[in-house]
């Protein structure tokens, strides 16, 4: 009765102070200090589709949103982790409607997921910043270096709990209490750690990531002080260690079997995953979107600034920047499936094999797919699917048009060949970040232009495997001109190069896969500390022409990078491939 009464006044106060509807718009208008404004937007969307409004705008301030009164939806969302979302902007179904948040402020407190697009069309999210009031990460400066063990200062942002030797991250909150009667908080779970340069503010030279250090001993100093220990733990006296969320829950832009989003002067600081994820949609363009970590922290993301699976159209990312998230700027490929059982002459039962791609639907009827060796990345076959029945989150029975190729055995894998994104990158800055730039692996036409590049590992990365991620990849038309690769892969922690083939094939089998082909490298500024510009393999039609190498001495290679025989071109079982320095 309590919290009915609750949400009736709640709604009452938005209908007549938070709301109003005029010419296909509604309006949002700036509320008092503290008001949860998530009930206020739920409710203005629900107006917006029952008056089939146009456009939902923000009177410009700060707007705070809790979980208690947002809409659930259970999602599976590739290359997150699947779950049971509170979602405030959840424009599940929409078509031709725009939100305005003209430069407000959108603060978000606990696990709690700003916006949906599911099934939605032709939709603009606009002018407005995104950022958590408790990060999913959590950050401490070293102020003292040991063998095997640091002293870390943990501000005040960031709650945590000693015991047993053991450290919890928490929220600012108790929310009742445990079997044992004690106070009981949100816990905000770390899996790895990495250092970051506090002057540079970038992740430190040749840092890698510390991982599985949930049992590492840590005992407590002072009130925010505490000492880790940890095998072969390092770091320097006035950087930061930065404690990674071990879970992608809460995206901040989630699109999934949508068309026509664009998403328009958007800056994320922070979110409990990636910054926009796009799965089995089309049209996406991103412009003069950024994340971008806020003064007085590290890390952004806790994960990709971007990601996209099983897209087609276009997606278009034009003057953007991204900064400072704990994975890549963006990644761009397919889902391969795994053959377990082959029920002759035309049946298979696949399974999805990462548990971040459980749920991730695509072998529809129609369906154009290819059957193709998980060893080499090359295809038996291109086929059709004729049926598909869905067992559970995992495993799909699959009837293809034809008989499948008696070259195929268990442990192959399938993806889809209905359709590639065209890829546009334009003028966009990538720096501060842990791992890569950008992984491409649509087959459709891919133009990297004018972007300014300053990454922990390589700039651009072309990937795709059939036996750990299962991302399918291979680009066919890649052109990388124009660009600046300032002193890229100053870390080593995942390959040689600045530009690199980081593809799953097996080292017997590159000799003949060539799994990724036509790729056009031209008028690029390389300034670099590193030797290796390209590090590649099984490639075929590689032009690299008309570029400029600058060395410098602004990184030192660390001691174990000097016994490597590094070369400006390591390339090797290719094709076609063509250098003109």
């Amino acid at each position: 009765m309590k919290k009915r009464t609750i949400i009736s006044g709640l709604v009452a106060l938005f209908l007549f102070s938070g709301l109003h509807a005029q010419s296909k718009t509604v309006i949002i208008k700036s509320l008092p200090a503290g008001t949860d404004a998530t009930p206020y937007v739920v409710k203005a969307i629900k107006e917006c589709k029952a008056t089939k409004a146009t456009k939902l705008v923000f009177e410009k301030g700060t707007y705070h949103f809790t979980p208690e009164f947002a809409e659930e939806k259970y999602l599976f969302t590739s290359n997150n982790d699947e779950g049971l979302k509170r979602i405030v902007f959840n424009l599940t179904g929409m078509k031709n409607f725009e939100v305005d948040g003209q430069g407000s402020a959108f603060i978000f407190d606990g696990f709690i997921s700003p916006f949906l697009c599911d099934k939605s069309n032709n939709i603009c999210i606009n002018n407005f910043s995104v950022d958590y009031k408790r990060t999913f990460h959590s950050e401490g400066t070293i102020v003292g270096a040991y063998t095997d063990s640091l002293d870390i200062q943990i501000s005040k942002d960031y709650p945590y709990i000693v015991q047993n030797n053991k450290i919890t991250f928490t929220g600012y909150k108790i929310i009742g209490k445990d079997n044992a009667g004690q106070p009981k908080r949100v816990i905000y779970p770390f899996w790895h750690l990495l250092e970051f340069d506090a002057k540079k503010r970038e992740p430190s030279p040749f840092a890698g990531d510390y991982l599985n250090v949930q049992n590492m001993i840590v005992k407590e100093l002072s009130s925010d002080v505490i000492r880790v220990f940890y095998p072969r733990l390092k770091g320097t006296v006035g950087n930061v260690m930065v404690f990674n969320a071990s879970d992608r829950i809460n995206s901040a832009i989630t699109i999934t079997d949508s068309e026509n989003i664009y998403v328009n002067n958007v800056t994320i600081y922070h979110a409990g995953g990636m910054g926009v994820v796009g799965q089995r949609s089309r049209n996406i363009f991103l412009d003069k979107f950024s994340v971008e970590a806020p003064k007085g922290r590290m890390l952004s993301l806790v994960a990709d600034a971007t990601h996209f699976i099983g897209c087609g159209g276009q997606i278009s990312m034009t003057n953007c920047k991204f900064e400072s998230m704990m994975d890549d700027a963006t990644n761009i490929h397919g889902i391969y499936v795994k053959i377990i059982e082959l029920l002759p002459p035309n049946e298979a039962v696949v399974k999805l094999i990462h548990y971040q791609q459980f749920g991730y639907d695509f072998l529809l009827p129609g369906t154009k797919v290819e059957i193709t060796e998980a060893e080499s990345l090359i295809p038996y076959q291109d086929n059709m699917v004729k049926n598909s029945v869905r067992i559970n989150k995992e495993y799909t029975r699959v009837t293809f048009q034809q008989a499948i190729s008696a070259k195929v055995k268990v442990g192959d894998v399938v993806a889809s060949t209905k359709e590639y994104p065209d890829v546009l990158l334009k003028n966009c800055t990538l720096q501060k970040n842990r791992a890569r730039g950008f992984l491409l692996g649509s087959r459709g036409k891919i133009l990297v232009e004018d972007c300014y590049f300053h990454t922990h590992c390589a700039a651009i990365n072309l990937e795709g495997d059939g036996r750990f991620w299962f991302e399918q990849s291979g680009v066919r038309d890649l052109t990388i001109r124009n660009n600046v690769f300032d002193n890229c892969n100053y870390s080593f922690m995942l390959g040689l190069g600045v530009i690199q083939v980081n593809s799953g094939i097996e080292e017997s089998k590159r000799p003949e896969s060539r799994y990724n082909r036509n790729i056009l490298i031209e008028n690029n500024k390389f300034r670099v500390f590193n030797p290796c510009i390209l590090s590649m393999y099984s490639v075929d039609n590689m032009t690299f022409k008309n570029n400029t190498i600058e060395k410098n001495n602004d990184y030192v290679l660390s001691d174990w990078m000097k016994n490597v025989d590094l070369k400006p071109f390591m390339i090797t079982n290719s094709s076609n491939v063509n250098i003109k320095e």
